[in-house]
C-alpha cells in the first residue's frame, strides 16, 4: 500500500511462506514480488518488495518500522492473501504476558476433571489435565503448530513490555516453542513472521539481531496518487493529484497526527460520495475531519493550509 526503505541483518535457516525449508521461497524474484503484492491492491516500492522477497527466501522474521498509518499491518494482510496463507495476529499491548501471547492452560476445565476423578489419584489426574484436551493455544503457538502456509502478524510490537520480547526469542531464532509440561513444540511449516513498530519505544538490539529489517514512510506525491486512483478508481486524476497535494502539506505541519494513507484514501472516497470536482477551500474545511482528527489540527490547517 505504500513505500519505504528497507536493509537486512543476522543470518538465519532458509524457509519460505510455502514451507518448502530448501531455501527457494514463495516468490522468485524481486519484480515477481511486486507485482503479485500489487496483484493484491498493495503497491510496492523496490525496496519493499526486495526485503518481503528475502525475507521469505532466507526464512527471516521480518521488522517493518515507521509512523502509523503507513500500510506495515496490510503488508502482512497482502502477503497472506497472495500466499493464500491463514493470517495469525498478535495484537500487542501493555501488559499483554505469555498466557496471551504464547498459550494458557483451561484452568476450569481442569478443576472440573479433577473434581470428577477425585477418586483415582493425583498422578493421574495430573498426567490427564496437562494435556492437549486442556490446553489453550494463542496467537505464537498456533502459529508454530501450524501445518499450513500461516503468516505470523506481531503488531504494534513497540507497545509490549520488553518481558514479551524475550519471550520472542526462542520464537524467532529457532521457530520452536517450550511448554514445559508437554514439551518443544518445533514448527514444521515456519511461517513467515512480520513484525511491526511505530517506534514509540526503542526494541532491543537482540530483537532486532533476528529480523531483517524494513522502514516504511509516507509514500512519495507519486505513489500515492497511484494508491488513491487504485482504491478509489473513481476519482477524477486531477483531483487525485490535487488531494495528495493537500495531504503532503498537511504532513509537513507540525501537527498531533499527520495523516496517514488510509485517510488519505477515506478523503478520496469522501470527495467522490460529495461529488466534488475540486479541492476548493469550502470542500476542504467541510472535510478536514476525515483526516484530521484532532481540534487544534483542524484549526491549525484551516489557518495554514494555501489552496491556490
Amino acid at each position: 500500500m505504500t513505500s519505504g526503505s528497507g536493509g537486512n541483518g543476522g543470518s538465519g535457516g532458509n524457509g519460505g511462506i510455502n514451507g518448502n525449508g530448501d531455501g527457494t521461497g514463495f516468490f522468485t524474484s524481486v519484480a515477481d514480488t511486486a507485482e503479485r503484492l500489487a496483484a493484491t491492491g498493495y503497491l510496492a516500492s523496490t525496496a519493499v518488495a526486495t526485503t518481503v522477497f528475502l525475507a521469505d527466501r532466507l526464512g527471516k522474521p521480518l521488522l517493518v518500522e515507521g509512523p502509523a498509518g503507513v500500510g506495515k499491518t496490510e503488508l502482512a494482510k497482502a502477503v497472506a492473501e497472495l500466499g493464500a496463507a491463514r493470517l495469525v495476529r498478535l495484537q500487542c499491548y501493555e501488559g499483554i504476558d505469555e498466557a496471551r501471547a504464547l498459550y494458557e492452560w483451561n484452568h476450569a476445565k481442569q478443576l472440573l476433571r479433577i473434581t470428577a476423578g477425585r477418586d483415582e489419584g493425583w498422578d493421574r489426574a495430573r498426567d490427564d489435565i496437562f494435556g492437549e484436551e486442556f490446553l489453550l493455544t494463542r496467537p505464537l503457538l498456533t502459529a508454530i503448530r501450524g501445518e499450513e502456509p500461516t503468516v505470523l502478524l506481531i503488531d504494534e510490537m513497540d507497545k509490549a513490555d520488553v518481558e514479551v520480547e524475550a519471550l520472542l526469542l526462542e520464537v524467532l531464532s529457532d521457530f520452536q516453542v517450550t511448554v514445559p509440561e508437554l514439551g518443544t513444540v518445533t514448527a514444521t511449516r515456519r511461517p513467515f513472521v512480520l513484525l511491526t513498530s511505530n517506534a514509540t519505544r526503542e526494541l532491543s538490539e537482540a530483537l532486532r539481531r533476528r529480523c531483517l529489517f524494513l522502514h516504511l514512510d509516507y509514500p512519495d506525491a507519486e505513489l500515492e496518487r497511484r494508491i488513491v486512483r487504485l482504491k478509489v478508481p473513481g476519482l477524477d486524476d486531477t483531483l487525485a493529484a490535487s488531494l495528495v497535494r493537500v495531504v503532503g502539506a498537511l504532513r509537513a505541519m507540525e501537527l498531533r497526527k499527520a495523516p496517514s494513507v488510509a485517510e488519505t484514501v477515506d478523503w478520496a472516497r469522501t470527495l467522490l460520495a460529495l461529488g466534488a470536482d475540486s479541492l476548493d477551500e469550502t470542500v476542504v474545511r467541510e472535510t478536514l475531519g476525515v483526516i484530521l482528527k484532532h481540534q487544534d489540527d483542524i484549526r491549525k490547517a484551516t489557518q495554514k493550509l494555501t489552496l491556490a
